[in-house]
């Protein structure tokens, strides 16, 4: 069995043809959202949210996570996540809040007039 030019040609064409259709299909199917099911939330509803990564080592890394109004301080390692500290209340997330409780309590020894 002798294969020519016109043989090779034939077999990159199939496998092209082929991957073309799988990321078509990939993009369809993503597009319609098959898979993962998430609910239908905007981008400034969202619950969850990482606020910082540091790392300890080369294996271990500290995350801060935020659901809502409170953070969680996480050790994950390469085999095992440790839950370091759980119900960190969160300060005033912008600068508005921060503002308006500042003006809302006066100092001690200052008096509003």
């Amino acid at each position: 069995m002798d294969l020519g030019y016109e043989d090779y040609f034939l077999f990159l064409f199939a496998l092209i043809f082929v991957l073309a259709v799988i990321a078509v299909m990939a993009a369809l199917a993503r597009r319609f959202g098959l898979g993962y099911r998430t609910p239908g939330r905007g981008k400034g509803e969202r619950r969850l949210s990482l606020v910082e990564v540091m790392p300890v080592d080369a294996k271990r890394r500290l995350a801060l996570f935020r659901r809502d109004s409170v953070e969680y301080l996480v050790l994950m390692g390469a085999t095992s996540d440790v839950l370091l500290e759980r119900a960190i209340p969160t300060q005033a997330d912008d600068f508005k809040a921060a503002l308006s409780s500042a003006v809302t309590e006066p100092a001690s020894g200052e008096t509003r007039s």
